[in-house]
């Protein structure tokens, strides 16, 4: 594996990220919103995913997380989570939360835990993932940064 950067996104520049999350059916109708940091993974090849966090305070959420189908299955979709989760501790977030229907055996494996959706912080509540984009059937899990 050649050396990766992770560098923030620049607000608004979503050419590469959007499609990637359409493709992966992923919500974008609040990419530009205010509040969303995104974050790209790449290499000397180019892109290899990218992932976000929204929010302030002391619980964020985690989301778009999205590997592009030429590099899945080697390791990426770990080091973003891993990377996404050192500049979230950095920023002093405590928990991170994130709703997925897809991939929840994935972030257990991380040491994400299963949480009561009626037991989430405002915060986290409030974001257009939890409230409106993310069907209620998504699994909700968190885990602690501290």
């Amino acid at each position: 594996m050649s050396p990766v950067t992770f560098a923030p996104l620049p607000h608004g520049q979503h050419n590469v990220l959007r499609p990637a999350l359409e493709a992966a059916r992923l919500p974008t109708d609040d990419l530009d919103q205010p509040g969303r940091s995104f974050f790209e993974l790449s290499d000397d090849q180019g892109p290899i995913g990218f992932v976000g966090l929204e929010g302030d305070g002391k619980d964020r959420l985690l989301r778009s997380l999205v590997v592009l189908p030429s590099r899945k299955r080697q390791g990426h979709g770990g080091l973003m989570v891993a990377y996404a989760e050192a500049h979230a501790r950095q920023g002093g977030v405590r928990r991170l939360h994130l709703l997925t229907t897809t991939v929840a055996d994935f972030f257990r494996a991380r040491g994400y835990r299963a949480a009561d959706r009626a037991a989430a912080p405002a915060a986290v509540v409030g974001t257009a993932q939890f409230s409106s984009l993310c069907p209620s059937s998504a699994t909700y899990l968190v885990k602690d940064l501290a």
